[in-house]
């Protein structure tokens, strides 16, 4: 601690430099961020490469004004990344977390969907201690959550009802949560495309609504703001130049 004194005159104590630092260290390693995104800031996301779809520009804004107007601005909603793999959605995703747990001081979470849906089925087993509500606690009380790659399991009513359980306990404790998804956000069956040949139509690309649930889609439009990325995979685009 180090003394100071206020424009008033009167004497006190603040955090010095190095354990403000220690404090940011421990919230960011509480935050569980996987080493291959700790890297990852809004300062480092990339817009300007060759190619680079105007969109991307557009989502790094849309992150850098979420991360300066929380939380008295965002009135405890979140951010929607949507687009095709490689567009750098965790890469925002986590920016923004990174920005609120150093200058806000936030306690954050980052959460694999697939990896924690795999958690709560194995905690079923008799042989494993952790229990679903274990892993579940500390998803329900994350000041602000990261769920990464929402929908990436194949759905079935267990998988709906516990995204269901996630999102509307956030939704009702008004607290923020950051995510991303490989999946346009459209109702469920709207990637279904008309075959000439065939009075059925041809099922395409699924939906955002097909993988979570229209009900949860349309809960998700009342908890997070929509930001929408398109392009090209960069990461493959830079591989392509690098050894092309």
């Amino acid at each position: 601690m180090v003394q100071v004194v206020s424009a008033s005159g009167v004497w006190g104590t603040r955090a010095c430099e190095c354990q403000e630092l220690q404090r940011y260290h421990r919230r960011l390693a509480a935050a569980q961020i996987p080493e291959r995104y700790r890297h990852c800031s809004l300062d480092t996301y990339d817009t300007g490469f060759p190619g680079a779809n105007s969109s991307l520009a557009h989502a790094l804004m849309s992150a850098r004004k979420f991360a300066d107007a929380y939380p008295v601005d965002t009135a405890g909603n979140g951010l929607l990344f949507v687009g095709t793999s490689g567009l750098g959605k965790t890469h925002l995703a986590v920016g923004v977390l990174q920005r609120l747990v150093q200058e806000r001081g936030v306690k954050g979470l980052f959460c694999d969907y697939r990896e924690l849906l795999k958690n709560i089925q194995n905690s079923y087993n008799p042989q494993v201690n952790t229990t679903e509500l274990e892993l579940l606690k500390p998803i329900f009380a994350a000041e602000v959550l990261v769920l990464d790659d929402l929908g990436a399991q194949k759905p079935n009513e267990w998988v709906w009802d516990t995204v269901a359980l996630i999102l509307n306990t956030r939704y009702n404790d008004e607290l923020t949560t950051i995510i991303t998804t490989n999946y346009a956000d459209l109702p469920a069956g709207a990637g279904f495309k008309p075959d000439k040949n065939s009075a059925t139509p041809v099922r395409g690309e699924d939906t955002l609504g097909d993988r979570i649930g229209d009900r949860m889609r349309s809960r998700l439009a009342e908890m997070c703001v929509r930001v929408v990325m398109q392009g090209e995979d960069f990461r493959q685009s830079v591989k392509r130049a690098r050894f092309g």
